[in-house]
């Protein structure tokens, strides 16, 4: 099937961004806001206000969110992931039996330790849940600089169709059927980026810097074996390559508030408004690594200093103090 219209749920800077690079791509594209006065406002501007300065494509409409964007052939839902459900929730009603819904967020649910995907196969049973992630700034992709990314479906069929109506010149998805592995390289990868954060923000060195990204891959490796991921999506642009964009740049919201938290903000003073996924999805990777005896000390010093159980001075002074063992 030819996937001609395109619906984005999220006019924030990565739904905004996305909904450039299909339109690119020659796709007509649906981009709902969350209400009818943001609709209306950046409908008059033709940009989100998360991206100033980048008009949308012609090919971009933007509504209000409702049921209209249940007729697309296509949904991408680039809200949070803790908001996730509740978009997904209310398009199912409307929503055309055996339809793509794909994640767009990087992250778990709270409370239940849901995977994305499985809270769109429970929030909307007749859609196709898939997944899009790999490393990518909105800024980026909206302004058509070179970017890869994964997307998996369940059925490589629907994978490598969606690939191909949401790939560019610019915009490269290479597709996999790897739900999971594309799932937990996103989501793991946001708190190591506030590890790298803290470490950059206490002045620690490229050579701590160094170590953490790749202990921190190691904690993402072994996690993702546990939950069933491959091996070659974790080292893919998803897990790998991801880590690697979101530990290394300010860009990245998760390192930006690491950054902070180093040079001794309080987590509520680093926030300062802007949303870091990690930071929600800290204390729930740990959780999953625990129940399923993954040890993962990066993450859960991360978790501790944003639970306020330990100081950055504290959680630096353990994961150096730790036993010495053998690489692996």
């Amino acid at each position: 099937m030819i996937y001609a219209h395109i619906g984005v749920v999220g006019a924030g800077a990565w739904g905004s961004a996305l909904a450039n690079a299909i339109a690119r791509a020659g796709r007509t594209v649906t981009l709902a806001a969350r209400d009818q006065a943001a609709a209306d406002a950046i409908a008059t501007m033709r940009a989100s206000p998360r991206l100033p300065g980048v008009p949308f494509d012609e090919r971009v409409r933007v509504i209000a969110a409702g049921p209209e964007l249940a007729r697309c052939e296509v949904i991408l839902l680039a809200v949070p992931a803790q908001d996730l459900r509740g978009a997904a929730t209310k398009l199912a009603p409307a929503l055309v039996a055996g339809t793509p819904v794909v994640a767009c967020a990087k992250g778990f649910e709270r409370g239940t330790h849901k995977f994305m995907t499985e809270v769109i196969a429970e929030s909307m049973p007749s859609a196709r849940p898939a997944i899009l992630s790999g490393p990518s700034f909105a800024a980026d992709v909206a302004r058509a600089l070179p970017t890869a990314v994964t997307l998996a479906a369940g059925d490589e069929a629907v994978a490598a169709e969606l690939a191909r109506a949401f790939g560019s010149a610019t915009f490269r998805p290479y597709h996999s059927t790897d739900l999971r592995g594309v799932e937990i390289g996103g989501a793991a990868k946001n708190v190591l980026a506030i590890g790298a954060g803290i470490v950059a923000g206490r002045g620690l060195g490229a050579s701590a810097a160094a170590a953490l990204v790749t202990r921190g891959f190691a904690e993402l490796f072994r996690f993702g074996a546990a939950f069933g991921a491959r091996p070659e999506t974790l080292t893919g642009l998803s897990g790998l390559g991801d880590l690697v964009l979101s530990c290394s740049s300010p860009q990245s919201r998760n390192f930006s508030f690491g950054v902070a938290l180093g040079k001794g903000q309080t987590p509520e003073e680093a926030r300062a408004g802007k949303l870091a996924e990690g930071a929600f999805t800290a204390p729930v990777l740990v959780e999953m690594a625990q129940a399923k005896g993954v040890e993962m000390p990066i993450s859960a010093a991360v978790a501790a200093i944003l639970g306020g159980t330990l100081s950055v001075s504290e959680a630096i002074e353990g994961l150096l103090t730790r036993p010495f063992r053998a690489e692996g």
